[in-house]
């Protein structure tokens, strides 16, 4: 059977028809572009996320699934960990790796403008778990090779 490229092919979502109602994290916006019900993509979820200057979210992880972060605008601060006590820095072009299972926060790096970013992950459940987790006071930096800004 022949496929129907016209309505089997690529499919196009505007940036008009994002789908803010999918779990959120406190402090972040996170709107959903590509899933089954947008595309009928079935092994990955690509979406926008915008973080207020800043503002930092609540710690959380995304179960089995993995992340990748492209930054569009503005400075991300990561932090991750059992206790956030790792830290680095992403700026606009810089992409960011999430694995499984790690505890993580976004921190908006700039004070006057919006962190702006695309989101993208390995499967279309909605796994947002919130985590109560005490902040290392002194986290530590990683990249701090010269080439990347603490």
């Amino acid at each position: 059977m022949a496929k129907n490229w016209k309505t089997d092919g690529v499919r196009v979502v505007t940036g008009q028809a994002l789908d803010s109602n999918t779990p959120q994290t406190p402090s972040m916006q996170r709107a959903a572009a590509i899933t089954t019900a947008t595309t009928g993509a079935k092994k990955l979820w690509a979406g926008t996320v915008s973080i207020s200057p800043d503002a930092k979210t609540g710690a959380h992880h995304h179960g089995e699934l993995e992340s990748v972060i492209y930054v569009v605008s503005g400075r991300a601060r990561m932090r991750w960990g059992e206790q956030l006590e790792c830290v680095a820095e992403a700026g606009p072009g810089d992409f960011i790796y999430v694995p499984p299972f790690v505890p993580h926060q976004e921190i908006n790096a700039d004070n006057d403008q919006t962190l702006e970013c695309v989101l993208v992950r390995s499967g279309q459940q909605a796994v947002v778990v919130n985590l109560d987790i005490e902040p290392a006071e002194t986290p530590t930096h990683v990249w701090e090779d010269g080439l990347h800004n603490k």
